[in-house]
């Protein structure tokens, strides 16, 4: 979109509503934390902003630490004091399980506005029937490919990790049989922390191995179909994959691909921006598709990520709260963001907005992948997500290493989490 009808646009979309909205009769100043990668602190204050205009309170922006573990800390440490410094929360898409006891149900605030949110993500932020969060954006791992080297040894995209192997390997021979040795076929994250808990169960779920614990609690992981899985991607290491991808997080992967030294991604859709980035070594030379499945049978898996805004307990001003936190995940404000941000939208019907595929043309080809994205079993987990977690990758960074099979190391891990869980179910 060009720089000027951005602009307009943005004018045009923090005007929304101006009518509506009357001045309350006693105002008050909402805090809001907002997250500051990219332009994202600068989108937020826009927003929120426009909400002080229209609605006649004031906002005040709470800067927090740009990690989601330092900012989790944080946040456990500001609730659980019961404090009244942030009146409204940007909180992960696994943090409502941990959560949950520190926010308010959004559904007496909501007028029904979750219904056209993608139904996985408001089932997330949903805790024991109530909703404790309204999605703000959305994620999901997807797969980048050089559109060049594909159509240069006669490829397809592939729709099955095998396929996947066999383009990976077929164009990584080639190319560097033409001297060009420091490609490879396959960069992802394999490092020890939750991105890898992110890969694992997309390969997992793509396989039909399930999702670690089942909705209703039961640890389901130690299955022939999830050992697969791991032992599959162990095969990657040092053929398609370079050994060093046993470190590699989203950065690491991106910055492999984004120099011109892979043929395939798995990263999350914020890698589209800089890849097509005017300084970009293959600029002009990716696609983007859903994640391949398991196999025929199979289907395509990518897991859930992205942000949400709930509203504090312990706010002395909660329906204004609740107020910011409606208007900065309405339709309007997910629009703007979406065209000067590119961030994905939680309502399913901007995918077919012809500015918002204007802006990012790949929008629409992830459609699906969004709306069948697989939650990680952190609702269900509750506060204990964080240890299932730690050993979910755990056990999958040992397979992966060649220190043990799918087999074997899920075995073991399902004798961790019963522990963890005191029980076959949660």
């Amino acid at each position: 979109m060009q720089p000027g009808l951005r602009a307009a646009f943005a004018g045009a979309a923090l005007a929304l509503g101006a009518a509506v909205y009357q001045p309350p009769a006693k105002a008050a100043e909402i805090s809001i934390a907002c997250g500051a990668l990219g332009v994202e602190f600068q989108l937020c204050k826009e927003g929120a902003e426009a909400w002080a205009a229209e609605s006649g309170h004031t906002v005040r922006l709470v800067n927090t630490p740009n990690s989601t573990t330092e900012r989790l800390a944080l946040y456990q440490q500001l609730l659980a004091a019961g404090a009244e410094d942030i009146d409204v929360f940007q909180i992960d898409v696994i943090w409502p399980g941990m959560l949950a006891n520190h926010f308010i149900d959004l559904r007496p605030y909501s007028n029904g506005a979750e219904a056209e949110h993608f139904s996985a993500i408001v089932e997330n932020n949903t805790v024991d029937d109530k909703l404790i969060a309204m999605p703000w954006f959305t994620d999901a791992g997807i797969l980048y490919y050089r559109k060049d080297l594909l159509e240069a040894h006669g490829k397809t995209v592939p729709e099955t990790w095998q396929e996947l192997t066999e383009t990976a390997a077929a164009v990584q021979a080639a190319e560097r049989a033409k001297g060009n040795d420091k490609l490879w076929g396959f960069v992802w994250q394999g490092k020890a922390y939750e991105g890898l808990t992110c890969d694992a169960l997309e390969w997992i779920d793509s396989f039909g191995g399930g999702a670690i614990v089942d909705a209703k609690g039961k640890i389901t992981i130690n299955n022939d179909k999830a050992a697969a899985a791991l032992d599959m991607a162990a095969g990657w290491v040092g053929t398609i994959s370079p050994p060093g991808v046993l470190n590699y997080a989203e950065e690491e992967a991106r910055g492999v691909f984004q120099s011109g030294n892979a043929v395939f991604m798995r990263n999350w859709p914020y890698a589209w921006a800089p890849a097509n980035s005017a300084d970009s070594p293959v600029r002009d030379k990716v696609g983007v598709a859903a994640l391949p499945k398991g196999g025929p049978d199979g289907k395509n898996s990518g897991t859930l990520g992205g942000w949400q805004l709930a509203v504090s307990k312990y706010s002395a001003n909660p329906e204004a709260a609740a107020s910011l936190a409606m208007y900065l995940t309405s339709a309007a404000e997910q629009k703007r963001r979406a065209i000067t941000g590119s961030y994905n939208p939680t309502i399913a019907s901007l995918y077919q907005d012809e500015e918002v595929l204007y802006a990012n043309p790949f929008f629409g080809s992830l459609y699906d992948t969004f709306t069948s994205a697989v939650a990680r079993p952190s609702k269900i987990a509750g506060a204990k997500y964080n240890r299932v977690s730690n050993e979910f990758w755990n056990a999958t960074h040992a397979v992966l290493s060649g220190k043990m099979d799918g087999a074997t190391s899920l075995a073991q891990l399902e004798k961790k989490l019963k522990r963890i869980s005191r029980n076959e179910r949660w």
